[in-house]
């Protein structure tokens, strides 16, 4: 078969309307799991600073009856500190394009809002959870807040499970061991020097290691041997898929079964239970694939020096300006309540 001649097509009409959808679709990720599990508090000064202390360990006390008091040594608190940081994002829309009529029926300057609200959240995540040294900038250099990733490995002590290959030394926070919650499954580089506030990083090695439940159920046991109740693994996505094909997992939250789409295949560990409670997996987007954190969350905190807001400022033109902006730091406190695997295959 073939068109009458003479037909008017529609690829040669110039008259034809546009078939738009009146909406706008976006799948980029927005979760920042570690950010909103965070206690929150308050700032009122660029360097955060709070107090940290323990108990002596057990041992035999056994005294004379009527016998004089004597020993109990009085050890002062640590005291800890990190910087705030300054996180902001900027939303420019020309009074033309505001003025338009556009697919979605959206308020162009609200949307561009929005969107960089949701990225400046990620961009706090980041932040938050990498691998990332305390620094008191200057005049010509942004501050930056000590990291998760950071906190943990300063936090590391003599009696750690470093794995095989390791040669480094202990690195200490105000020059105390504070607790025994790393392990490396593979060789790290250089300790970094610490004093009461993370300066330091960890200097990544080339050599790696798959994820091994032992290392998994040591940081566990040592997390609990320092007095923390760690709820939480926090892995990325191609560790979390490593976490599901572990040995031992225990029923996930929801049994197989049939579902509205059909017969359900679990393949997907939600929950991990150790000797010392249950943990739940959970996938995380932003950080390194090469580090799980075993977390305690009663131990850690977002201070605000101020919280994300957003202001109009002045124009320079035709267009409508918003910044965007927040000044936060992580609060560690207790380090020694939570652990992390570090050095593992991507």
């Amino acid at each position: 078969m073939a068109a009458p001649t003479m037909a008017l097509q529609t690829f040669q009409g110039i008259g034809n309307r546009e078939d738009l959808e009146d909406a706008l679709y976006m799948i980029s990720p927005t979760a920042t799991p570690f950010l909103t599990m965070c206690g929150r508090k308050k700032a009122t000064s660029t360097y955060h600073e709070w107090q940290t202390d323990a108990l002596d360990v057990a041992a035999t006390n056994a005294q004379i009856e009527g016998d004089d008091a004597s020993g109990g040594t009085s050890i002062p608190s640590v005291r800890y500190g990190n910087y705030i940081q300054n996180s902001s994002k900027y939303a420019v829309v020309t009074d033309d394009q505001q003025a338009v009529s556009s697919a979605g029926d959206v308020n162009k300057m609200a949307h561009q809002v929005a969107k960089r609200m949701a990225e400046l959240k990620l961009d706090m995540e980041y932040s938050l959870t990498r691998n990332n040294r305390s620094s008191a900038g200057s005049a010509t250099l942004a501050r930056q807040l000590g990291s998760l990733e950071t906190w943990l490995w300063g936090s590391r002590s003599a009696n750690v499970n470093t794995g095989t290959g390791y040669g480094g030394g202990t690195a200490t926070l105000s020059g105390a061991t504070l607790g025994n919650s790393i392990n490396m499954g593979s060789t790290e580089g250089t300790v970094p020097s610490f004093t009461s506030l993370v300066t330091g990083v960890i200097t990544d090695s080339s050599s790696t290691s798959s994820f091994a439940v032992g290392n998994l159920k040591t940081v566990i046991k040592n997390c609990w041997v320092s007095g923390g109740d760690p709820q939480i693994i926090m892995v990325g996505g191609a560790t979390k898929q490593v976490v599901s094909g572990f040995a031992g997992i225990a029923t996930i939250y929801r049994e197989a079964g049939k579902t509205s789409k059909g017969t359900a295949i679990i393949g997907a560990a939600d929950l991990y239970v150790s000797d010392f409670g249950e943990h739940r997996v959970i996938p995380n987007r932003v950080q390194r694939n090469r580090t799980a954190f075993v977390l305690d969350m009663d131990f850690w905190d977002v201070a605000y020096l101020r919280s994300i807001s957003q202001k109009e400022i002045a124009r320079t033109g035709s267009a409508v300006k918003r910044f965007i902006d927040v000044a936060y730091t992580l609060v560690a406190k207790n380090p020694a309540s939570s652990g992390q695997i570090i050095g593992l295959t991507p």
